[in-house]
């Protein structure tokens, strides 16, 4: 095993039935497979990214060991410069992996933002707004075309509305889980976990900086969503004020 990843088998605590990692599913059990092969995280994805390796302007994406950046420059800034994401043998790493396979326009995106803020603004203790809401959006949303009367009931926080009312709706669309620290809080399930809403799909814009800065998204919790946590069946799931907030 290299690294001692074979010691602790982290990706085994992965549910891949779970209905928010469909996106992930195929691509996630190989990368699994891999690592029960002796692969590390960087390794496995890599392995089988082939068919869909995101490209930057430096060059095809590479998933890489970590090893220390050069001096003074971020994380986005190096992935964009040498197309090579620094990868931890761990769950918030390989769910940032699949991600970048999954939706490789948009990753790439907003690598591109966040490298181009670098550029502008440098590297300081604090990210400033417009990074900062781009990292929000990469850690922790999850997109969603979702019709009228549900987009409405999650604008003003009608619980009920959203999920009791109106909960044949949801037939017609389910969100996208989209952050991969999401996705990591969601391999232990709870309740008051909660996504930054954007309210639109994968080809979401991400070209309005005066828009991203306000941070456009709206909180839900999504063990609310129908058919995600066997306990919303019972719409007194929903009368939690300490989770579902006005």
């Amino acid at each position: 095993m290299h690294n001692g990843v074979g010691s602790n088998h982290f990706w085994r605590t992965i549910d891949w039935d779970q209905p928010w990692l469909t996106p992930y599913r195929a691509r996630g059990q190989a990368a699994c497979a891999a690592l029960d092969g002796g692969k590390t995280v960087a390794e496995a994805l890599d392995s089988i990214a082939c068919e869909r390796r995101p490209k930057l302007a430096a060059g095809p994406v590479r998933f890489v060991a970590p090893s220390p950046l050069p001096e003074r420059m971020a994380y986005e800034a190096f992935i964009a410069k040498t197309a090579c994401v620094p990868t931890r043998d761990n769950l918030h790493d390989l769910f940032n992996g699949l991600v970048w396979m999954t939706f490789p326009d948009l990753k790439r995106r907003l690598n591109e933002l966040q490298a181009a803020q670098i550029e502008q603004a440098g590297v300081a203790a604090t990210r400033g707004p417009m990074r900062d809401a781009l990292t929000l959006f990469d850690e922790n949303a999850a997109m969603w075309q979702a019709p009228p009367l549900l987009a409405d009931a999650l604008r003003r926080r009608d619980w009920h509305a959203l999920f009791v009312t109106h909960r044949r709706e949801w037939d017609a669309a389910l969100p996208i889980v989209f952050g991969h620290a999401l996705m990591e809080k969601l391999v232990r399930p709870r309740k008051g976990i909660t996504a930054h809403v954007w309210l639109g799909g994968a080809d979401a814009a991400l070209d309005d900086d005066a828009a991203l800065q306000r941070k456009p998204w709206l909180p839900m919790p999504v063990l609310g969503v129908p058919g995600w946590w066997p306990a919303n069946e019972d719409s007194g799931f929903y009368d939690d004020p300490e989770v579902f907030r006005r």
